[in-house]
């Protein structure tokens, strides 16, 4: 989706709503991504249906059917890093509609640079979900969105190599949300070792500390159920202030702090470096919104040994940064 848009060959109101409706009906999604497609694609409904269904890893056969092409669940690697798992959580943004497409592609470009095991995404729209899948296919795409809650909703991407085993995935609503906000897990091993990997967009805002702390809780006790066997990592774009997490359950860490508690990486949402979005007065402030936890399996079976935050350039196109949030890069070493 470009940033600028030519009216030129818009239909009336009517046929759009009407093209839209088609669209959502043919693909089996809503109108918000029929309208994202078929603004792209000058309004062509039979284009925007093959693109949409192309991109989703299907083609349309000639006789109307759809026919599912899945592309390969593992592919061969060399691992020139045995010792070494990674995984980025990021807030990307997605209800920002300015410099969408720029912005998304430089969170894909980030990925594939940093080359991690496991994504854990904040704030994705059907949309943006598109972008990524086409980017990103190499990742398995596990999607937190519910029929009939927000439009934005949270992702886990896991590498599909043949050092990659996915398991099963799971959502847990957070029954006090207004938000729509629910935990997403992924159970998996990889190159050996059993995880359990859960991010979740907990409650926004001042004023929601008290379901936000109630999420939170709830999270570090699932964090606790899985099996012994299972290093379990939690985390995303929490929007937590520290006297909401004052203390930590028991065998529960935090990994910014386990990893030497650098500075430089502490503030994920930070107006003083970050003007993506708009605020006035002369305070700016900084928070630690975004967060990791890890529960160690017994035996231990890695080590956390590096944390950093990604996403701090601006970008050449746009001049903007891929999102108002940094993300986070964690290292882990198997032990």
């Amino acid at each position: 989706m470009s940033d600028s848009e030519d009216d030129s060959n818009l239909p009336p109101q009517q046929e759009c709503l009407e093209r839209c409706k088609q669209f959502a009906e043919l693909t089996g999604t809503d109108r918000a991504l029929a309208m994202f497609y078929l603004q792209d694609r000058e309004w062509d409904l039979q284009r925007s249906v093959n693109d949409y269904f192309e991109s989703m890893g299907k083609a349309c056969g000639s006789d109307d059917d759809v026919q599912v092409i899945s592309p390969p669940e593992t592919t061969a690697v060399n691992d020139t890093e045995p010792h070494r798992l990674r995984l980025l959580s990021w807030n990307i943004d997605g209800l920002d509609k300015l410099n969408q497409e720029s912005r998304t592609k430089a969170v894909y470009e980030k990925i594939k640079a940093e080359n991690p095991h496991v994504v854990f995404l904040q704030e994705v729209i059907p949309p943006i979900e598109v972008m990524i899948r086409g980017y990103c296919s190499d990742y398995k795409f596990l999607s937190g969105y519910v029929h009939g809650s927000f439009q934005y909703y949270s992702a886990i991407l896991l590498k599909k190599d043949f050092l990659t085993k996915f398991d099963s995935a799971d959502i847990i609503q957070f029954p006090g949300s207004v938000m729509g906000r629910n935990l997403l897990i992924a159970k998996a091993t990889i190159k050996g070792i059993n995880f359990s990997f859960m991010t979740a967009h907990l409650e926004s805002c001042k004023e929601h500390s008290k379901e936000r702390v109630e999420q939170l809780k709830s999270a570090f006790k699932k964090m606790k159920e899985f099996e012994k066997d299972r290093t379990v990592i939690f985390g995303g774009d929490l929007n937590l202030r520290d006297k909401e997490v004052a203390k930590l359950p028991e065998n529960i860490y935090d990994l910014w702090e386990v990893t030497g508690k650098r500075p430089e990486a502490k503030f994920t949402w930070d107006m003083n470096r970050n003007d993506n979005k708009e605020f006035g007065g002369d305070f700016k402030p900084k928070l630690r919104f975004d967060r990791l936890y890890i529960k160690h399996s017994i035996p231990p079976t890695v080590k956390p040994v590096y944390f950093e935050l990604v996403g701090i350039e601006r970008l050449k196109t746009c001049q903007r940064f891929a999102s108002d949030h940094w993300g986070l890069l964690t290292h882990y070493d198997k032990v």
